[in-house]
């Protein structure tokens, strides 16, 4: 099995900084597009930012700008770089991923716990 485990999560000033981890673990042989969401209380859950094998990047417009993802393919393990942080970022924030665990077999989407972004002063 594939576990995805955040960390970086906790309370920041309007105007700070956070840097998300995601950690992946398992039986894993490669891992395709990961992905950066969040859920704010009484929302949706909304996709912030994804990244491909090839490092081509998206980005939800609220955070255009200000949050940069990156991947380390080597320690299997996906960052969300938070700048300018603004109370309306809090939120949990989830790690998700497509992940290849067999030879010739088709990827499977994971999720991790999730970590919980507070931005007040």
């Amino acid at each position: 099995q594939v576990q995805l485990v955040e960390s970086g999560g906790g309370l920041v000033q309007p105007g700070g900084s956070l840097r998300l981890s995601c950690a992946a673990s398992g039986s894993i042989i490669s891992i395709g597009v990961m992905y950066w969401y969040r859920q704010a209380p009484g929302k949706e859950r909304e996709l912030v930012a994804s990244i491909t094998g090839g490092a081509f990047t998206n980005y939800v417009d609220s955070v255009k700008g200000r949050f940069a993802i990156s991947r380390d393919d080597a320690k299997k393990t996906v960052y969300l770089k938070m700048n300018s942080l603004k109370p309306e970022d809090t939120a949990v924030y989830y790690c998700n991923a497509n992940v290849q665990t067999n030879y010739g077999g088709n990827q499977h989407n994971y999720w991790g716990q999730g970590t919980q972004v507070t931005v007040s002063s």
